[in-house]
């Protein structure tokens, strides 16, 4: 089995969660979602991120807003909406609980070596 996979396949899971965890701090362009994705160590490209984004905006979870730029074409602003917040609230609790069990595993683990 491929470890690289598993870890691609694992980042591609929490993607929506850590969009969403970004944006419920400040609004921001797909550029500086990327650039804070990166540095978080979950490198994603724009052909991943603009889909999540529209998936999103669909189900309500974020909106958008134009802004004039001065380096060029106006860019496109996201923002989180209530629903959005209601729902990373959801995710939240469900990524303790997630984390919670995996730990528990680990932990189990463990004791019976």
């Amino acid at each position: 089995m491929n470890v690289e996979n598993a870890k691609a396949q694992m980042r591609k899971g929490i993607l929506e969660y850590c969009i969403l965890s970004i944006l419920s701090k400040n609004d921001a362009y797909a550029s500086d979602i990327i650039k804070e994705l990166k540095e978080a160590r979950l490198i994603v490209v724009e052909g991943t991120l603009y889909p999540l984004l529209t998936r999103q905006k669909n189900a309500g979870l974020l909106s958008y807003r134009w802004e004039e730029s001065t380096q060029g074409p106006p860019r496109k602003y996201y923002t989180i909406t209530d629903t959005g917040r209601k729902f990373l609230n959801e995710l939240h609790h469900s990524w303790k609980e997630l984390v919670n069990a995996i730990d528990m595993l680990n932990h189990k683990e463990k004791e019976t070596k």
